[in-house]
């Protein structure tokens, strides 16, 4: 059964987000059902020409994320991504770990974010590594 996608609207407030809240506000995006909802905090979180990449995928805009999102909670009905980590901040980068847990526990996948922000506090670009880093490429 396919997710209805939101309609995004845009944060159209002159304030500045404290960083710490666009990404605590990332994480509710990612576990947000209603579609109407999610558009909103998709434009709270985003930049308008926002980019989320990862390993499956690299989508700009607010549709696109949106759509990726839909598509995540139809693949993995009822799981939820949460933050397994502080958040380390300096200049305009974040980076923090996250974890996508289906509603008996198990992880399907355990990442890394790193995210560039914008000077607004919102997200312009954010890419998930998912896994630990191999020892093996260590020289």
């Amino acid at each position: 059964m396919a997710s209805i996608v939101g309609e995004v609207k845009p944060d159209q407030g002159a304030t500045v987000t404290d960083p710490n809240t666009t990404i605590d506000t990332y994480f509710r995006m990612w576990n947000e059902t209603d579609p109407a909802t999610r558009g909103e905090l998709v434009g709270q979180v985003f930049t308008e020409d926002g980019r989320h990449v990862d390993p499956l995928a690299d989508v700009a805009g607010y549709p696109a994320i949106d759509q990726m999102v839909a598509g995540v909670q139809d693949h993995y009905p009822g799981a939820t991504l949460r933050r397994t980590s502080a958040i380390d901040l300096h200049h305009d980068q974040a980076r923090y770990g996250w974890e996508l847990r289906t509603p008996d526990g198990t992880v399907v996948v355990s990442a890394i974010d790193v995210a560039r922000l914008a000077d607004d506090g919102r997200i312009e670009h954010v890419a998930a590594f998912f896994g630990d880093l191999s020892a093996e490429l260590a020289a």
